[in-house]
Formats: structure tokens, sequence, C-alpha cells
């Protein structure tokens, strides 16, 4: 088939690469400009690489963009991690219109941090969905989804690199292959039960040790690695990583005060919150970086007893 891929960063990149391992036709990639001092974009970059026809539009509404489009004759749009909007007069200009991956079960978890909320919110499964877009942000029609199991101590990177990743490089494939020879169906959206969330960033991140220690300990694994939960020590902010839970199951077994560190060993710290502890195996201080728990007792004096949150 022909395409033309809607996309950026690693994600673009392997869908990419997919279709061009087995032999579709890349007809351009659009891409968004990078940022003045951004690091390049991978697509961008694997794509004139390859010697494929390369596009950076500000906006995919421009004029520029649009007959850009439509003079690649393609059969299908392939929206490949995409945060530019794309209007319906773009994406319905190849003749099978155009797909487009989500890494949620939509409409469950729309937005742009789908992966972090699921985690956060614990649940026990999520998914990816492949849908034709809309104006409406990932609201179209669905044509294909896949899920997957959220275990208790998964993180966000766990889920994404291990899982979403791979099947929705696969997904996209299937789907095109669906879509070209008219053998998709689509399902509307089940409105009465979307949800939206916004970015996942630093003022959603903050820990709460007060908090029961399953919110806390979801927190951070949907949080890492990226954007990382952090707490504060010395009003410095202190990210964690690699987080496990120990509930407490009787009155008066809990040690220490919320954000107390009770014990460090070589492959973990624990930290007290609500009904139990929290067993963190990395932490990154502001002025540092990601270290074992003792290297950052030794770097920054701290000891049982020391108290996060301050």
């Amino acid at each position: 088939m022909k395409i033309a891929i809607i996309g950026q960063q690693d994600f673009g990149k392997a869908v990419l690469e997919a279709f061009l391992a087995r032999g579709d036709e890349v007809a351009g990639v659009f891409c968004a400009p990078e940022k003045e001092g951004a690091r390049p974009d991978v697509l961008r970059v694997a794509a004139q690489e390859k010697g494929l026809r390369v596009f950076q539009f500000p906006k995919l509404a421009d004029v520029q963009a649009v007959d850009t489009m439509r003079a690649l004759d393609v059969d299908i749009g392939i929206m490949a991690y995409v945060l530019q909007f794309a209007p319906q007069a773009f994406v319905n200009i190849p003749k099978r219109g155009t797909i487009q991956y989500h890494p949620s079960l939509l409409p469950k978890y729309r937005g742009p941090s789908s992966i972090n909320w699921p985690l956060i919110c614990g649940e026990t499964e999520t998914g990816l969905t492949i849908f034709r877009p809309t104006d409406g942000l990932d609201e179209g029609p669905i044509i294909l989804q896949k899920s997957t199991a959220i275990t208790e101590n998964d993180t966000l990177g766990s889920v994404y690199f291990d899982r979403l990743f791979p099947q929705g490089v696969a997904a996209m494939l299937e789907a095109a292959d669906l879509v070209v020879a008219g053998k998709h169906r689509e399902a509307v959206q089940d409105e009465s039960k979307a949800s939206y969330e916004g970015w996942c960033r630093a003022a959603e991140s903050k820990i709460n040790f007060n908090n029961n220690v399953s919110f806390v300990h979801d927190l951070i694994r949907g949080c890492d690695p990226a954007p990382g939960a952090w707490t504060t020590l010395a009003g410095k902010k202190i990210q964690l990583f690699g987080s496990k839970k120990q509930l407490v199951r009787t009155y008066g077994a809990v040690k220490g005060k919320p954000g107390e560190i009770t014990m460090i060993t070589d492959s973990a710290m624990f930290i007290t919150a609500q009904g139990g502890q929290i067993e963190i195996a990395k932490l990154k201080h502001e002025d540092g970086k990601k270290v074992s728990p003792t290297e950052f007792a030794t770097a920054y004096a701290v000891a049982p007893g020391t108290l996060f949150g301050s």
C-alpha cells in the first residue's frame, strides 16, 4: 500500500520502519517542527536517512499541509504519536482516510497522559486503540483494540515499552491492512463510559505520604520513569522510582510517621505512608542522578528517622 506517516519520536520511527520492512511505499512523512535547542526528532532523522520526503508544517491545518497531503495521493494516512491537531480537511484526504494510535482503551483515558493515569488510578487493565481521528480529542470511531493486564508492580515504563509500544506498532499494521482491504468495522465510542485526563506533570506527580500506601504506590509507578513522582528533602525535589508496597493489617503495626524513612538497604529504602510502607529502589535528587538507596543516603546524609516532605 501507499501511505503517509504523520508522527514523531520513537514510536513514529518504529511504525515507519515496520511499514517499510514489509515493502509498503511511504510517500511522505509529516513531523512537527522541532523547537529551538530540542533534540532532533528521531522519526525525521530516520526518514531523511532513508531518502523519504519529510514535511514539517507548523500546523496541519495550513493550506500547504493540506495541499501536500493531497498531492501525495496515498491509500491511507498513519498517525503514530501526533501532538499536532489534524483537522478533517487533512485526515480525510487519503483514499481510505486516516487511522490513529492511542495508548488506552478508549473511550477511557482520553488525553495526552493516557498511560500514566490508568496506573495512578489503580486500574488492573489498560490497552491500545486504533481509531479514526476526528476534530474531538480521541473521540473518533474505534477500528481495533488490544488489552493488557496491569500487575501490582508494573510501571509506566514496563507497560509502555514492554507491551503498548510493540503491540501498538503491530496493531497499526493490522488496522491499516483491514481498512485498505475494506474489511474493517468502525464502532462509535460510548460517551457514557468516556473519561478525559490532561497532562501528568510536576503538579500532578507530587507525593503526599499522608495518603494511603496504595495510592502513593500507584502514583509513583504511574510516573515511573516520567515525569517522576516526587517529594522534598530540605526544600529540594527528590524523585522516587521502583516502588513496591507493604500493607499493614493490624492496629499499631505501622512504623514511623508518614514520610519517615524506617530502613535503608542496598536495594531498598522504606518510607512510611498511611496503612503501610513504600519500598523504593532508586532515588534522584534534583542536583544529582538516579542512584541506589545507600548511595543516596551517603550523598545526602539521610538515615532512618529522616522525614521526606520537608
